[in-house]
């Protein structure tokens, strides 16, 4: 399970988020080929590694090098997208963090959605923001993203299409109802409406509800702002389930239900949703049921505390009228990510210990695929090579000390 953290202490904006990200490993490159997919002219992207009070993250500046007049409307942005060559789960979800902004403006200019002016998150380095979002995302896969602390919102006035407004602007506010922020730690907007839409849109859990959890890696974005007490910087961790060491195991919960008359079509929905509240493991076993019907055996696994969730999500969800909750003791491999250079470029590896000792190491499915389609070759054949080649490094025998 792969857990994505933020830590908004000074605030979010796109282009901090970017940043961020490309410090958590996310390929630059990658990055910018992928936004290029959106066949949009007139800006360019810039990443460099910066200091905030002496902490080094990455700067990322998206610049226009066109001059627009023209507002967009959603339909505006969603053709954008939507005639883009991104694949599908990033278009969608590009465009759910735009609706997020887009229903927050009606509500505060008592507006329908459609008929909505973006003014600056409809320009173009908005629009390069957001979706690089939602780039990144779909190629961390996160199983939840939370936020660990209070959202900081800023202090003072920001200048804005329709004016001088006070921090947070009306739209900010309106986004992040339902989120833990506080304000004027500092004296600018720390929180755009851009940042806080990325912020809605994507986090699926609390931290508080987090079973403990294994910091793997740590990104910092640099904001443009200067601050004398706190450093402008937006901090995204990279984690994973804290593992006990081999022999102990921990305290694990199933829930499972049996179905034979529900429409297949949602399953794919709620296994997203399952996910998104804490399943670490769901699968279907093919049954037989009463009077000889097929049916299905619906399986959640997750850790002590989540299972409650499980059952309402799968009440209401699914047509099953009753469900079963076990408690188990459960025992993994503890995991971690590494880097390889490879004949075919730099791949993530997910390695898998028992103890200090390497069991297996696998390619990132993401970044095999986008070397696939780079290269013009078989994934299969991308994925092939890169384990060979892991396998065949003299360096392949790591300890998890090493890592």
């Amino acid at each position: 399970m792969k857990i994505l953290i933020y830590d908004c202490f000074s605030g979010i904006s796109g282009d901090m988020n970017l940043g961020a990200m490309v410090d958590l490993g996310v390929d630059a490159g990658f990055l910018t080929a992928e936004l290029h997919k959106l066949n949009l002219k007139g800006w360019s992207i810039d990443f460099k590694k910066s200091q905030k009070h002496g902490i080094t993250g990455t700067s990322a500046r998206v610049t226009q090098t066109i001059h627009e007049h023209k507002h967009r409307h959603l339909s505006d942005i969603k053709k954008i997208i939507w005639e883009s060559t991104l694949g599908d789960e990033v278009k969608h979800l590009a465009l759910n963090i735009f609706k997020t902004i887009a229903e927050a403006e009606a509500y505060v200019h008592n507006s329908d959605i459609e008929k909505v002016h973006f003014h600056e998150v409809g320009a173009i380095d908005s629009i390069i923001d957001i979706v690089g979002a939602a780039i990144c995302i779909h190629h961390l896969q996160p199983d939840i993203v939370t936020v660990k602390s209070h959202i900081e919102l800023g202090g003072g006035f920001v200048k804005c299409d329709h004016g001088t407004l006070p921090v947070p602007a009306p739209a900010t506010a309106e986004i992040v109802k339902g989120l833990p922020v506080k304000l004027n730690s500092v004296d600018f907007e720390a929180t755009t409406p851009t940042g806080a839409a990325i912020i809605a849109t994507l986090v699926n859990g609390k931290t508080d509800d987090l079973m403990p959890v294994k910091i793997i890696k740590t990104g910092y974005g640099t904001g443009e702002k200067e601050h004398d007490s706190i450093p402008n910087l937006l901090r995204v961790h990279l984690a994973g389930p804290a593992t006990v060491q081999d022999g102990g195991g921990h305290e694990a919960a199933m829930v499972e239900c049996n179905i034979d008359d529900m429409n297949p079509e949602i399953y794919h929905h709620l296994f997203d949703r399952l996910y998104s509240i804490g399943a670490s493991e769901v699968f279907i076993t093919n049954t037989i049921m009463k009077k000889g019907r097929p049916g299905i055996v619906l399986t959640a696994i997750c850790e002590k505390g989540h299972e409650d969730s499980l059952a309402d999500l799968l009440f209401e969800e699914t047509t099953t009228i009753g469900l079963r909750i076990f408690n188990f003791r459960k025992r993994t491999l503890s995991r971690s990510f590494r880097k390889v250079s490879t004949s075919l470029g730099d791949v993530d590896f997910k390695l898998s210990f028992s103890g200090n000792r390497l069991i297996s190491a696998k390619p990132e499915y993401e970044a095999c695929r986008s070397i696939a389609v780079e290269r013009n070759i078989p994934l299969k054949t991308v994925i092939s090579k890169v384990t060979r080649e892991f396998y065949n490094d003299t360096n392949s025998s790591c300890t998890k000390e090493a890592e």
